[in-house]
């Protein structure tokens, strides 16, 4: 057995729970500022998240009346435990899958979810004291390959086995976007494991003015950030919840995994992690930065910019049908991929899924993108 736990990223190291009549339905939407920060209102007029299934392997998620219609039937892989994930003594889980998919009371009663017609698969993976083994969050992972999820949201990090790393690699092999939180200072010092995986989308955090959060860790493997600096959510109980953490914002990012997928339903995993970097609002330094990554998510610009695919530059290109891409160019995400000369390691693999598919794209060769390179956005 690995020593090794890995730890649950917690949204704050004491947790709080609001009730409803401290901080009531009513007013919940009001304090989630992070929604007006990402303009999801504009965003879920082109799409909320229909059609995708999105697992949650953490705490358990409990059946909160903001969040119930779009709960789905789960598992418990902790030992001992024989559930569907509908428990969760915690919070952490209710609170990650609140701000993925839950939908509200009413159009401006209760919390609301990025995607909140996504469904969720609650898996409880952790104990409610927020730590887990290497191995029952890789239990979580396959089941949720298993059971078809579109995205797997993970909110933890820490230790790392083989086991693990095969659950994490086989479900981008099965064409799931996988989000995983960097970290959380100072108990982390560095981006934690999965975030570290190649093809998992590693996620930071900044503040309500758009800034570096300063719980966020830092590091070259950093892809997107998003808020993550009191972040309102459902909770156990029919509680509502606030906090701070890349957990927050991994879950975010998630949600807006699943509003792309939704949108572009035959667009490649890979494709929708690109489509997240490449609209980013980039922040920092020009380029990607190790605070920032490739930049603060765009929802809108996600949804509807023109994307021409990852490791392709050619205005004649093609998508195979329903992929969602267009033929329009325009600038590749800023940031490098660790130097310059040859293709991504993630085109490559983006390249082998259009491929084994029947794509016609034409193959073009494509530089990776300096530090210095201008910005594809401006900094907000």
């Amino acid at each position: 057995m690995l020593a090794l736990a890995v730890n649950v990223l917690t949204i704050n190291p004491c947790r709080t729970a609001l009730s409803r009549e401290e901080d009531g339905s009513t007013r919940i939407r009001a304090d989630q500022w992070h929604l007006n920060f990402l303009r999801v209102t504009e965003a879920q007029r082109v799409s909320q998240g229909e059609g995708i299934v999105v697992a949650v392997p953490d705490t358990g998620v409990d059946p909160h009346p903001d969040l119930q219609k779009n709960l789905l039937s789960g598992i418990d892989v902790v030992a001992g435990e024989t559930g569907d994930g509908h428990r969760d003594q915690n919070s952490h889980g209710t609170s990650m899958a609140g701000l993925i998919a839950a939908h509200g009371q009413n159009a401006n009663g209760g919390a609301l979810g990025i995607a909140p017609r996504a469904k969720i698969i609650p898996i409880t993976s952790s104990s409610s004291y927020n730590l887990g083994e290497a191995d029952d969050l890789a239990a979580g992972i396959e089941y949720a390959t298993s059971r078809g999820a579109k995205v797997i949201s993970i909110s933890s990090g820490g230790g790392s086995n083989t086991r693990l790393i095969q659950a994490v690699r086989g479900a981008l092999a099965a064409d799931i976007v996988v989000v995983a939180a960097a970290g959380n200072a100072p108990e982390d010092s560095g981006i934690q494991y999965p975030a570290t995986e190649e093809g998992v989308i590693s996620v930071g955090g900044i503040d309500q003015q758009g800034n570096h959060a300063s719980v966020s860790v830092t590091g070259t493997g950093l892809d997107v950030v998003a808020p993550a600096v009191d972040i309102y959510s459902t909770s156990y109980g029919g509680k509502y919840s606030k906090g701070t953490g890349t957990s927050s914002a991994t879950a975010i990012v998630a949600g807006a995994a699943a509003l792309i997928r939704s949108k572009y339903p035959g667009l490649p995993a890979a494709e929708v992690a690109h489509r997240l970097t490449a609209t980013a609002v980039d922040k920092g330094p020009p380029g990607r930065d190790d605070e920032y990554g490739y930049g603060v998510i765009d929802l809108v610009a996600a949804l509807t910019a023109d994307v021409p695919p990852l490791g392709f530059e050619s205005a004649t290109a093609h998508a195979p049908a329903g992929s969602g891409s267009v033929t329009t160019a325009v600038a590749e995400p800023a940031g490098n991929d660790g130097g310059d000369g040859g293709a991504t390691a993630r085109g490559l693999a983006t390249l082998g899924v259009i491929m084994a598919a029947g794509g016609a794209w034409a193959l073009v060769a494509r530089r990776r993108r300096r530090g210095d390179d201008p910005p594809p956005r401006i900094s907000r």
